[in-house]
C-alpha cells in the first residue's frame, strides 16, 4: 500500500512538472525574464527528480543476490541523495548564474502578460502536486506527531522528497512573479534577475536539507 502511494505521488509530480516546464519555457525566452527562465529550469530539474527517484524504487525492490545479501533497499536512499545534488548543481547553480549574468546585463522583462498567465498555471498545477504529497505525509504520520516529524523521521524519501520539491515550487513561483511584477512596477531591471538568484538560493536549500536527511536513517 505504501508503495503504491508513493508511486502515485511520483507520478502526479511528473505530469504536473512536465506541465508546468513545457508551458514556462515559451515566455521566459519570448519575455527575457530571468527569474521565469530561472523557474522553468527549476520544473525541468524536479521532473528528471522524480524519474530518478522512480529508478530507485525499482532498484530498491531487487531480490537479495550474493552481492547484496541483505537485498537493495538503501538503493532508494541512494537515489535521493543523488537527486539533491542534482537540485543544487542544475536547479540552484543554473538559477544563480543566470540572476548574475542578468544583473552584469539588466533588462526590463518584456509582454510581462504571458508571464503572469503561466505562472497562474504553474501555481494551480504546483498545488495540486503538492496537496497529494501533503495528504500521503498526513496519512503516514501518527497522530501524536506534526508533517515535520514525519519528514525527520521517515524512512521512505520519495514522498518527503516530493513534497519539499512542490512546497520550493510554490515558493518559486511567488518569487518569480513578485520580481517580474515589482521590476516592471517600479522600472527596475535588478529585481527580477534578484528573484532568479532568490529561487536558485531557495533550490541550494532544499538540496541541503535532502542532503543532510539520510544520515537521519
Amino acid at each position: 500500500m505504501r508503495s503504491r502511494g508513493s508511486k502515485k505521488v511520483i507520478y502526479v509530480a511528473i505530469a504536473a512538472n512536465l506541465v508546468i516546464a513545457s508551458v514556462k519555457f515559451v515566455p521566459a525566452t519570448f519575455t527575457k525574464s530571468s527569474a521565469m527562465m530561472a523557474e522553468a529550469v527549476h520544473s525541468t530539474v524536479d521532473t528528471g527528480n522524480e524519474l530518478l527517484l522512480l529508478l530507485g524504487m525499482k532498484r530498491s525492490a531487487g531480490p537479495a543476490d550474493r552481492l547484496h545479501p541483505y537485498g537493495y533497499g538503501k538503493a532508494l536512499h541512494f537515489y535521493s541523495l543523488f537527486v539533491a545534488v542534482y537540485i543544487f548543481a542544475l536547479g540552484g547553480g543554473l538559477a544563480v548564474y543566470r540572476g548574475i549574468s542578468h544583473v552584469l546585463t539588466p533588462t526590463l522583462p518584456e509582454n510581462v502578460g504571458w508571464n503572469y498567465g503561466v505562472l497562474a498555471a504553474a501555481a494551480a498545477f504546483e498545488f495540486y502536486s503538492w496537496r497529494v504529497s501533503y495528504r500521503e505525509l498526513r496519512l503516514r504520520k501518527d497522530a501524536d506527531e506534526s508533517v515535520f516529524d514525519e519528514i525527520v523521521g521517515s524512512k521512505d524519501p520519495t514522498i518527503f522528497t516530493v513534497f519539499l520539491e512542490d512546497s520550493a515550487g510554490l515558493i518559486g513561483t511567488v518569487l518569480a512573479f513578485l520580481g517580474i511584477f515589482l521590476g516592471v512596477a517600479f522600472r527596475s531591471p535588478y529585481l527580477d534577475p534578484l528573484a532568479s538568484i532568490l529561487i536558485g538560493i531557495l533550490l541550494a536549500a532544499v538540496a541541503l536539507l535532502l542532503g543532510r536527511k539520510p544520515a537521519l536513517f
